[in-house]
């Protein structure tokens, strides 16, 4: 039996675990949904799955309280799947194995899926129980947040009868957050037709071993991006050394900043020395530039099978050259908030073959307007290289409310709870409140969860200790809701 399960509060824990067993990566969570719809059967609860495949759950009041305003908790079913270099694990297959590491839960060298997955057995824990008092409940369970927010964005208009939102997706313990910022999708492409390897040899550069980290939550740390730092050596590689491009691979999910990318190149093979020593120079100055946040850079070449065909030389040079001049991290931080970032992007994911490349950015802003500024910064940096950029997934921030009536009351529960005030705050992390409050605008809306750190990555880790002070007040506030 998992060790997870002998944590408090247990309900949460247990559930929790069980979905530790379940593959719900992004795009793959047809068995996750059909255990919750069977989870949501055995309690004796309503429970089924909408047309934009978001599980919803129903319970009635807790008898005298049926006056109450009826609350929606809301998580998301999905996982991000990353994993260590070293790890062979198949999200679409395998469990993840949790392990207990000086009070916090990992996973084995994978994402743990505590993002959102604690907000989900949460949900689940207060579903089961009888002894909970409470008026209606609902739940929502939206499917695909982590790779464009797809349930929260085709979540039906007429579904959800709530008047109060919480949300149980925010990570850190002891701060509601109350509005965040919307994001769009940029996608940009072009085929074109590859021409033949003439050079004598080629190699793999690799660069890996970093941080990478949440797009939103950790783009103001300072940390690494692989794509952006391999570009400065493919850029010199190709100026110095004759090099030519063949393949790059870099980043694999659009909200996660790239830890590892991997070039081929082939080059005369009198120069295959000097790239070896450029390299390690690179790797050098990499370290050197980011020591006091990426501790384990890996930046080295190795023997590559000659490719057959390579990226034509005018093709290579404007990819290259877009690549450098799109902007990735923060354009600005909020002026009323000047600790959060207002603007930002990541450069995500590149793939190059010999015909053809794609490039994911993923940008984001608390404001409309800003929000269209790093677009077109983004845009106009592929266009100069002739490719196509098709913008999608947009979805607007959620503005601020001081006075919500919810946050009021919870803010006061935190104290009675807790001895000291909880921190209000505004997240550059895109959270569903802002799309699902464009279709039910009269909902009061919280954020709020336990403590999680590094999500979107291999030390993905929630704290132990934050998870019962988030349990106690996720109950007290249920049973406190106002009447309507």
């Amino acid at each position: 039996m998992s060790e997870i399960r002998n944590l408090k509060p247990e309900g949460l824990w247990r559930n929790f675990d069980e979905l530790t067993k379940i593959p719900r990566p992004s795009g793959h969570t047809e068995k996750v949904r059909q255990y919750l719809i069977d989870f949501g059967k055995r309690i004796g609860i309503e429970a089924f799955v909408d047309s934009a495949n978001n599980v919803i759950f129903r319970k009635p009041a807790t008898p005298g309280y049926e006056n109450r305003k009826t609350v929606v908790m809301q998580s998301h079913i999905d996982m991000v799947p990353q994993k260590a270099p070293s790890s062979n694990h198949n999200f679409e297959t395998d469990p993840i194995q949790t392990r207990i590491i000086d009070g916090w839960v990992y996973g084995t060298d994978t994402t743990l899926g505590a993002d959102n997955g604690l907000g989900v057995a949460a949900i689940m824990a207060v579903m089961e129980s009888n002894d909970l008092k409470h008026g209606p409940l609902e739940a929502v369970l939206t499917n695909d947040e982590e790779t464009g927010m797809f349930g929260a964005n085709d979540l039906p208009t007429d579904i959800l009868h709530g008047d109060i939102l919480m949300n149980l997706d925010s990570e850190t313990w002891g701060k509601f957050v109350i509005g965040s910022a919307g994001g769009i999708d940029i996608d940009t492409s072009l085929e074109y037709k590859e021409v033949e390897n003439n050079q004598e040899t080629a190699v793999k550069v690799t660069l890996k071993g970093l941080k990478g980290g949440h797009s939103g939550l950790e783009i103001n740390e300072g940390r690494a991006n692989a794509n952006k730092e391999m570009v400065r050596l493919v850029r010199k590689a190709i100026a110095e050394l004759g090099a030519r491009l063949a393949s790059w691979n870099g980043g694999n999910m659009r909200n996660a900043i790239p830890f590892k990318a991997e070039v081929v190149l082939a080059l005369p093979k009198a120069n295959v020395k000097a790239l070896e020593e450029m390299v390690a120079k690179q790797r050098e100055l990499v370290a050197d530039e980011f020591k006091l946040i990426e501790k384990g850079v890996e930046f080295f070449c190795e023997p590559a099978e000659a490719p057959t065909a390579l990226v034509p030389v005018e093709i290579q040079d404007n990819l290259i050259n877009a690549i450098t001049a799109c902007h990735d991290g923060v354009i600005r931080f909020i002026p009323a908030y000047p600790n959060v970032v207002e603007t930002s992007s990541n450069l995500a994911i590149i793939e190059i073959t010999p015909a053809s490349a794609n490039i994911k950015v993923l940008a984001r802003s608390s404001r409309e307007d800003m929000k269209e500024v790093v677009v077109n910064r983004v845009v106009a940096a592929f266009d100069m290289a002739g490719m196509k950029s098709v913008l999608s997934g947009s979805y607007g921030g959620w503005d601020p409310n001081p006075n919500s009536e919810i946050l009021n009351m919870m803010k006061r529960i935190y104290k009675e709870q807790n001895g000291e005030e909880a921190i209000v705050q505004v997240d550059h992390a895109g959270l569903e409140c802002s799309i699902i409050l464009g279709k039910y605008p009269g909902m009061d809306v919280v954020s709020f969860g336990p403590t999680i750190r590094s999500p979107h990555t291999s030390t993905e880790r929630a704290e132990i200790a934050s998870t019962e002070p988030f349990w106690k007040l996720l109950v007290k506030a249920l049973e406190e809701v106002p009447v309507k």
